[in-house]
């Protein structure tokens, strides 16, 4: 099975052309899925409804997100603030479909240009039609197959967003999984906690599974573990291995940061300067994380007000933002831990 997470500004009704809706929170979900030559293959749309209110749903759509869909009513702040978002997340891959406002009119040469300014060339542009939209995302989704698959054979990271205790069944938690897989009865280790844990049954879709994969909206049954050990936040890896006997040397798979460096990426449309004693926000992997800038040379440092778990290898685009500034967001950054 594979799944294409696609990131989402438009409305209810443009999703629901294309999926069907399956869960309302601070993002809402829809999902179709379709049978493949080579199995099952599913679009699952984050659509951040709250968007431009609220800008942090829209950062957990992204780093979920492997495309982005955008409706244009209008050429706005709006509009340019979510350009700079999929942009700054490395969406490169996306749709857009001009939708105005009844009795206005959207420029297409003008949302071309923005859209080129912003560094999302490859977008195409859909009319606001259900099927032709899922034809063309599934068509994207072959374009990108052989990064979907790769993804799967890298460490494992399950990034946390809900967790409960459910009667008959104990903890779970539930979230995406970034990259690599897990599998019924695997050792788990919780972070930034660093407590150990055992994988007691897996949901994807509402199924049982067996395994779960890089792409899977997953719920995780576990056993041996304590709820406390989670947070809004909270990453499942596979733990550490040491085999000196073997000599396998498998270290966790991601760094704690509380001190950071900082290669910042400026958006285009940012013309706002980052100053030394500055309140920042990072998104990365479903994390939501204030900083205040401590230094300012060739590069950025920044402490962090609670740990921040960056992946070790292959890690997605940090999202830097500044709440009180226009566009919020500042751009995209690489992280390297001072302590």
């Amino acid at each position: 099975m594979t799944v294409l997470n696609i990131a989402m500004i438009g409305s209810d009704e443009l999703a629901k052309a294309i999926a069907k809706a399956t869960d309302q929170r601070d993002v809402h979900t829809y999902v179709n899925k379709e049978s493949g030559a080579d199995g099952a293959r599913i679009l699952s749309i984050i659509r951040a409804a709250k968007m431009p209110e609220k800008i942090r749903p829209f950062f957990n759509s992204l780093c979920a997100a492997r495309a982005g869909l955008i409706e244009i009513n209008a050429i706005d702040a709006a509009f340019g603030e979510a350009l700079v978002g999929f942009a700054s997340a490395g969406i490169e891959k996306g749709i857009f479909v001009i939708n105005p406002s009844e009795g206005d009119w959207v420029d297409e040469s003008k949302v071309r240009e923005f859209l080129n300014q912003a560094g999302l060339s490859k977008w195409m542009q859909c009319e606001f039609d259900g099927v032709s939209l899922r034809s063309a995302f599934y068509e994207l989704m072959e374009e990108i197959s052989s990064e979907l698959e790769s993804s799967k054979e890298d460490p494992l990271v399950v990034t946390i967003d809900q967790h409960f205790n459910v009667k008959g069944i104990g903890l779970v938690a539930i979230g995406y999984v970034q990259s690599g897989s897990v599998s019924v009865h695997d050792e788990i280790c919780i972070m930034p906690s660093n407590q150990s844990g055992t994988v007691k049954s897996l949901q994807v879709m509402d199924d049982d599974v067996t395994c779960a994969v890089a792409g899977d909206r997953v719920g995780i049954a576990l056993r041996n573990t304590k709820e406390e050990y989670l947070s809004g936040s909270s990453m499942i890896v596979h733990p550490a291995v040491e085999d000196k006997n073997k000599g396998i040397s498998n270290p966790i798979c991601v760094d704690i940061h509380t001190k950071s460096s900082v290669s910042l990426t400026k958006s285009p449309f940012q013309k706002r300067d980052i100053a030394v004693g500055d309140i920042v926000h990072a998104s990365v992997d479903l994390q939501f994380v204030v900083g205040r800038v401590e230094s300012i040379d060739s590069q950025l440092v920044i402490n962090w007000e609670s740990p921040l778990l960056i992946r070790k290898s292959k890690p997605p685009a940090v999202l830097l933002a500044q709440l009180d500034s226009k566009p919020r967001i500042i751009g995209h950054a690489i992280l390297n831990r001072l302590n």
